[in-house]
């Protein structure tokens, strides 16, 4: 981290700063669902720094920034239950009222639409750059891996822990 933080002491502050931001917005129990995504968001898009050409910085923060706020929402759907048992923030919980650790289908028709709409977002940033030969990849997982994620933390058959344990075991 010493080094990391000598080569990019820009990165570093931004990260700290947007660290600090989402830890306020966390301990004051926000109800929104925008304001936290928001935070861990534009810290993700900090990485787009380190580009080069000015438009290709600005398509890979947009495509990092969506990232960012998908990957903070869908945990936070992943965790809920577990959030609510424990009593850690979650989001969710202060904006839907899923203080029994669930979701309404109207609540998770609603955080599907704000998926999307992040996954739409990242899709448009994707189209605006070459990205070479990690073309595929990353057209694979904007395309169908983020809604097919989304999708199965959403309707409960999402199961990490499973997948993890089944490549240890070579499967």
């Amino acid at each position: 981290y010493r080094r990391a933080r000598e080569r990019r002491p820009r990165f570093d502050a931004g990260t700290q700063a947007h660290l600090a931001d989402l830890a306020a917005l966390e301990r004051d129990r926000c109800a929104s669902l925008d304001a936290p995504a928001d935070a861990f968001a534009k810290l993700l898009a900090l990485a787009a720094e380190e580009v080069n050409d000015p438009v290709r910085r600005r398509v890979t923060a947009q495509l990092l920034y969506h990232l960012g706020r998908w990957v903070y929402l869908v945990d936070a759907a992943d965790d809920l239950k577990k959030d609510v048992k424990s009593g850690s923030y979650n989001p969710l919980v202060y904006r839907f009222h899923a203080e029994g650790g669930t979701l309404t289908a109207e609540d998770r028709a609603a955080l599907a639409a704000t998926l999307d709409s992040s996954v739409r977002a990242m899709a448009a940033a994707f189209e605006l750059a070459d990205f070479g030969p990690w073309r595929a990849i990353i057209e694979s997982v904007v395309y169908e891996g983020l809604y097919a994620v989304g999708a199965a933390v959403l309707n409960g058959t999402f199961r990490k822990g499973r997948r993890r344990k089944q490549r240890k075991a070579g499967a």
